[in-house]
């Protein structure tokens, strides 16, 4: 009787040591769960960390919309006659957010006028380079084929116009996707006989003297216009007249902007102004930074 009893005890303590050890197994498991969560965010979160940072900005402004009414009615004297002059013309492109342009144009008597505006965004699709590396080296694509010197060497000695007509390449390759058609809608048809990176005319805009190259007007890196700037100046002389090329190209974080800004005259000897086109350029890119951080 004794033995039965016993036995009658000793199962409830079976019961309740089993239930104890079903316990603690269930919360082992309970626990080898929650250990491998941490370690399944980690390598997520490590391939996220790998990955390069994306660009500042996602879209560009309108570009025939982007340089305001003064600004255009100093670039491009004698458009008050027509009013439509200043709203441009768009160029085609297929994504605005992407890439967008617009191109102005207007003839007086004295001579004409155009100016083009292209903005392109830079996207890298490779995850270890970021969009700002990949504009960086779009842009610095560009001031190589336009030969500007690097920033540590001193400017262009001064130098009088040559006949060099292979320069031609070089300053389309530095402007917009779009230099090609509007270098033809000028006429220039490739035959330029004289160019010259140079400086030198008066600021009244024009120069019965020789246009020769200065050290504050030469071709040359910008320093306070976005992130990394250039500027190209080239004196083109044809049988039907002369032109002066100035083109601006700065880099914004993932935005590479091109202005193109061009005088034309069939008066040989009155040269269009190096310094003022240069600052009439410089202003517009001056305007167009503070539009991109808008």
């Amino acid at each position: 009787m004794q033995r039965r009893g016993d036995g009658r005890r000793a199962a409830p303590a079976v019961a309740v040591l089993i239930t104890v050890l079903i316990a603690a197994g269930l919360g082992g498991c309970t626990g080898s769960d929650s250990t491998t969560d941490p370690d399944d965010g980690a390598s997520g979160d490590s391939g996220t960390a790998s990955s390069a940072e994306p660009g500042r900005y996602r879209t560009l402004p309108e570009a025939c919309g982007a340089a305001s009414r003064k600004t255009l009615q100093t670039l491009l004297p004698g458009a008050e006659q027509d009013d439509k002059a200043y709203d441009g013309q768009a160029a085609v492109t297929y994504d605005i957010d992407r890439r967008d342009g617009c191109r102005w144009k207007v003839e007086t008597t004295s001579g004409t006028r155009y100016l083009t505006l292209d903005f392109q965004r830079v996207v890298s699709y490779d995850p270890s380079v970021s969009d700002d590396d990949r504009a960086q080296e779009t842009y610095e694509k560009k001031a190589v084929a336009a030969d500007i010197p690097d920033a540590t060497t001193p400017p262009a000695s001064p130098s009088s116009p040559e006949s060099d007509a292979g320069d031609g390449d070089s300053s389309a390759s530095a402007g917009s996707g779009s230099d090609e058609s509007g270098k033809s809608g000028k006429g220039d048809g490739g035959d330029k006989s004289t160019d010259s990176p140079s400086a030198g005319a008066d600021a009244s805009g024009g120069s019965d003297e020789s246009d020769t190259a200065s050290g504050d007007t030469a071709p040359r890196r910008l320093d306070d216009l976005g992130d990394d700037a250039f500027l190209n100046d080239r004196l083109i002389t044809k049988d039907s007249g002369i032109h002066r090329d100035i083109t601006v190209v700065f880099r914004s974080s993932n935005v590479i902007a091109t202005i193109e800004y061009d005088q034309w005259t069939t008066d040989k000897k009155h040269i269009p102004s190096s310094r003022e086109l240069q600052e009439n350029a410089q202003d517009l890119a001056d305007e167009l930074t503070g539009r991109l951080n808008e």
